[in-house]
């Protein structure tokens, strides 16, 4: 396949003038990836108000996971298609179906609506950042790569902190529609910035969609995604629903997996992990995606509900562990760029969150707000060894016609990490509460969590001294467990780091007037990327 041949009049522009434009569009492309983090942080502090004016409460849980399969089903065919027809147009494609999403979601007037356009939303939400992460890869050389990545964690760390007070603040003051209603200017900013500044060569090819892949992916994943999120919740782990739905999936995934063997477009190309590194890091994205979610789903509660912090304040507590990420991502970044290593970051970083980790699930009723902070400071320098590193070793693994189902595959295997590390983590921490509660709390106690492990502010403050003591206590242990399982999994992680072979990174290190020897087909895309500063 001629994927990468340029069309068009300067298509063999030298890529001198890169560094400038580079800087243009990484702005639109951290503005759409910022668009992809931010919204069900948003959206899920404004959800109380939803349920209050929509109704519908027992269909709340279905806002989040309507976006979520949709997200996930698609983030591989975004990556395809964008390999297929050429990164731009499908990335703009995948930003308007977001905000016509978005548009939609915020002129919802019952609960059922919501649900079907935050699933439109969801659809296009799959190819943002897969978008961002192929396009950076077309446009950068993976030995330049590094130098950027402290901004993409920074974009994710904002996105974790200033997500629920943008949220808190936009609901208390215009409304929740504008939750969704937010979207739409930025998105339109990053539109046009990337309308008027990216050019990549076009591409086309003749090679038609597998249709049959794509419905057997979409079928085992939307199982997959609803096993972790009803399982332990909605339903039993071991009721026929689970059990049916845990059938469908593997079914599903073996045949795609079979299928993928025969088809002539495949949609995910198996051939991709035939690279040891490449396997490998989807391994460590997986892992990274179940701590990392699982770590800032259950830290917030612990300092609300134990530490008595405020709901505001627990999001400023994360610093700890966002700013470190940040530093760490921005000097592994930096020191892949110089010295074009990489292996020692993937070795340190699972190692650190397993450190992190195990002391976290040390703390208990009298752990202070500053040891907190420290401990999850070392899990924040783990993740920020391992966030971008893993997408660029992946991307460096494979062929630059295949970099679009390599950035949607590491994102996959990272979103799915998130599924079930949320899911599990949420089942032992469920578990252990309702256990401690019963022991400690009597008749009372059980009753106070029959219906959710997960009380807010008010409700807390409502419950008589003993039984609120009871729960803190019960927390503690909750979340003992989770991050104690955490631990245990990022071993996992550590193992497969310490396989990874440090190949050379694709593109040269930094030289004299930005020249490039030309030597690999990551530079001969650099000077076939026409990007102009308009």
């Amino acid at each position: 396949m001629a994927d990468t041949q340029a069309t068009g009049p300067g298509a063999e522009e030298p890529a001198g003038q890169q560094p400038r434009s580079v800087r243009v569009v990484l702005l639109a492309l951290m503005i759409t990836m910022m668009l992809a983090m931010l919204d069900n942080m948003i959206v899920g502090t404004a959800m109380p108000t939803i349920v209050g004016d929509l109704g519908g409460l027992e269909h709340l849980s279905w806002v989040v996971t309507a976006y979520t399969l949709a997200t996930a089903a698609s983030t591989p065919l975004w990556g395809k298609l964008g390999d297929m027809y050429g990164r731009k147009g499908v990335f703009m494609s995948s930003i308007v179906l977001f905000l016509i999403g978005s548009a939609l979601s915020g002129m919802a007037q019952d609960m059922g609506q919501l649900i079907a356009f935050r699933a439109v939303q969801g659809l296009g939400a799959g190819g943002l950042m897969v978008g961002v992460m192929a396009i950076i890869g077309d446009l950068i050389p993976p030995r330049e790569r590094g130098k950027y990545q402290g901004m993409m964690a920074g974009v994710m760390a904002l996105a974790m902190i200033g997500g629920p007070l943008v949220g808190g603040t936009i609901t208390d003051n215009w409304g929740w529609r504008w939750s969704f209603y937010i979207n739409l200017p930025l998105g339109v900013v990053a539109l046009a910035a990337i309308s008027a500044v990216l050019h990549l060569p076009k591409k086309r090819t003749q090679a038609r969609i597998d249709y049959l892949g794509a419905a057997l992916l979409t079928v085992g994943i939307t199982a997959i995604v609803l096993v972790t999120t009803w399982g332990g919740t909605e339903y039993a782990w071991t009721s026929a629903v689970i059990m049916e739905l845990i059938g469908i999936g593997v079914a599903a995934l073996v045949g795609f997996v079979f299928w993928q063997t025969k088809a002539a477009e495949p949609v995910v190309p198996l051939h991709i992990f035939r690279s040891r590194n490449f396997t490998l890091m989807s391994l460590i994205g997986f892992i990274t995606g179940f701590v990392m979610f699982g770590a800032t789903l259950f830290l917030p509660l612990y300092q609300q509900s134990v530490q008595k912090a405020s709901a505001t304040n627990s999001g400023l507590l994360l610093l700890p562990m966002l700013g470190a990420m940040l530093v760490t991502s921005m000097v592994a970044g930096r020191v892949t760029t110089n010295t074009g290593r990489y292996k020692a970051f993937p070795i340190v970083g699972s190692a650190l969150m397993i450190v992190g980790l195990y002391l976290m699930s040390l703390m208990d009723t009298g752990t202070s707000r500053f040891t907190s902070g420290v401990y999850m400071a070392v899990v924040g320098l783990g993740m920020g060894c391992l966030m971008q590193i893993t997408m660029l070793v992946a991307q460096n693994s494979v062929e630059m016609k295949d970099m679009g189902v390599a950035s949607s595959s590491t994102t996959l295997f990272r979103t799915l990490g998130s599924s079930f590390g949320v899911a599990i983590m949420g089942a032992l921490f469920n578990s252990r509460v309702q256990d401690v509660m019963a022991e400690r709390g009597g008749s009372l106690g059980a009753k106070v969590t029959e219906q959710s492990a997960q009380l807010d502010a008010a409700s807390l403050e409502r419950l008589p001294e003993a039984v609120a003591g009871a729960y803190r206590h019960a927390v503690s242990a909750g979340t003992h467990g989770a991050f104690l399982l955490g631990a245990g999994v990022a071993v996992l992680a550590l193992l497969a780091a310490l396989f990874v072979k440090e190949v050379p990174l694709k593109g040269a290190g930094p030289k004299p007037d930005g020249a490039g020897d030309g030597t690999d087909g990551t530079d001969a895309m650099a000077k076939t990327a026409v990007v102009e500063a308009v």
